[in-house]
């Protein structure tokens, strides 16, 4: 942001941050932003693809070999993974345009995470999804913690070096808790139970479904105790994926792995099928598939080269979404809050809304608060390199004076998210979904009001208008 002669805070044109369109504003007017469009709906296409057939298989893979349960798996590789585009802008915003667009893009899309993609998940799934206590509370609960640390660092307007320090400490923490995720839950259910009826809940729930911790079969190994139930993360309708039918490591993955380039049956999906070919071709040669036996060792490759196609696909779509809403003449404090905030999302709405249709909704909450988390910590690492490292002699500026009210919603949003889930029994539904659907709207609504000068006294215009 700069600040004209006037005093109002004026915002750079959001397409000034991506390299010229191949169309001029007139040709895009007369018809050329179709092709837009047509390309934004591909990028849709491609990154569920991506986070189909090689994120979230080789995600399996990853907590099958760590021991993680599903809502650990989620708020861990599954959030840094869906997040890489939000730390390659928060890089970007640090070294490159020298502005705070990391600061907004992560504080804008993070309310559309936690309210738009629930809503995604409650509405999209025709599965009703069990929730258990502890993975929801102790995800919001660092996201209030993390959030509340950058409120207090953005409210004076510059960053220190210690302060960024502080950003990867609290994460750093967060992923302690993480590894005696187990033991921390099982001794909260034993202290609570009692009387909170949520934990007496899940206890039964964990007694009917789980072997005991340790328990070892006569005939194999020992058997990794998972916190939630394990019931086949990915699994979807043609059975890809064998992994979590076997407890004994990862000898039995189904040799007969249905080829990439087998034509679906239904017509529409035989439609799908030829018009995403080259996408199919292009990460069939670049991503080794790890569901198949010869690749299976390679599953940190699969998981590293998906998350960097789902960083390349992203970028090209929140390139499209803002000429094109430039185009149309929608003004860019609300392009930034609802459709670039929605753009550098779709990873993590397609990958939670993927997991919740197969009734994994620990792991699909935990990637929505988990991925906020993460994003959080997106910002500590440009920041702390460089505040410790490059530019030693002084802070970072940033201006906070939209953030403010930004973070504070955030930590609201949280609340809100929390308390909608305990009134709705601890499920995901469709009910949910339309609670969270009807939140989002109101505190899009609100933030546009608040971007625009309309409520509160912070009147912005893009430069040069």
């Amino acid at each position: 942001p700069q600040f004209s002669e006037n005093g109002t805070r004026c915002i750079l044109s959001s397409s000034s941050e991506f390299p010229e369109g191949f169309f001029t504003p007139q040709e895009r007017k007369d018809g050329g932003i179709v092709i837009y469009f047509i390309i934004i709906l591909y990028m849709f296409l491609a990154v569920s693809i991506v986070c189909d057939d090689y994120f979230l298989p080789s995600l399996e893979i990853i907590s099958e070999c760590l021991g993680l349960s599903q809502d650990v798996a989620g708020a861990t590789f599954m959030a840094a993974g869906s997040s890489a585009p939000e730390l390659v802008t928060a890089f970007l915003g640090a070294f490159v345009t020298k502005g705070d667009i990391g600061v907004s893009t992560i504080l804008g899309s993070a309310i559309y995470n936690l309210l738009g993609i629930s809503a995604a998940c409650g509405l999209f799934s025709s599965v009703v999804s069990r929730l258990s206590c502890w993975p929801l509370f102790r995800d919001c609960l660092a996201y209030t913690i993390s959030a509340a640390a950058v409120l207090a660092m953005i409210s004076d307007n510059r960053i220190y070096w210690y302060e960024s320090a502080s950003l990867l400490l609290i994460y750093g923490c967060y992923i302690l808790v993480l590894c005696f995720d187990i033991k921390i839950n099982q001794y909260l259910m034993k202290k609570f139970s009692p009387c909170c009826t949520c934990f007496t809940k899940a206890m039964e729930e964990n007694a009917e479904q789980q072997p005991l911790v340790g328990w070892r079969d006569e005939s194999g190994p020992l058997i990794r105790q998972q916190s939630r139930t394990d019931s086949g993360i990915f699994q979807d309708e043609l059975d890809y994926s064998q992994l979590s039918t076997s407890l004994h490591g990862l000898d039995e993955i189904s040799e007969d792995h249905p080829n990439v380039f087998t034509m679906p049956e239904a017509d529409m999906k035989r439609i799908l099928w030829v018009l995403s070919l080259p996408i199919i071709t292009l990460l069939y040669l670049t991503i080794p598939d790890c569901r198949r036996p010869f690749w299976r060792n390679w599953f940190m490759m699969t998981f590293l080269i998906s998350a960097a196609w789902i960083s390349a696909i992203t970028y090209v779509l929140v390139w499209m979404v803002t000429i094109a809403g430039e185009t149309l003449g929608i003004p860019e404090s609300v392009m930034g809050l609802t459709l670039l905030a929605a753009g550098t999302s779709v990873p993590d709405t397609v990958a939670s809304v993927l997991v919740a249709r197969k009734g994994n909704g620990d792991m699909a909450m935990s990637n929505i608060v988990g991925s906020n988390v993460f994003d959080m910590l997106c910002l500590g690492i440009p920041w702390f390199i460089k505040t410790a490292f490059i530019n030693t002699s002084g802070p970072i500026e940033v201006n906070s004076s939209g953030l403010t009210y930004t973070a504070i919603s955030l930590i609201c949003s949280v609340g809100f998210i929390f308390l909608a889930v305990h009134l709705n029994g601890w499920k995901i539904d469709k009910k949910l979904g339309t609670i969270c659907l009807v939140l989002y709207l109101v505190f899009t609504v609100l933030s546009i009001l608040y971007e625009l000068g309309i409520i509160g006294n912070n009147p912005t215009r893009v430069c040069g208008n």
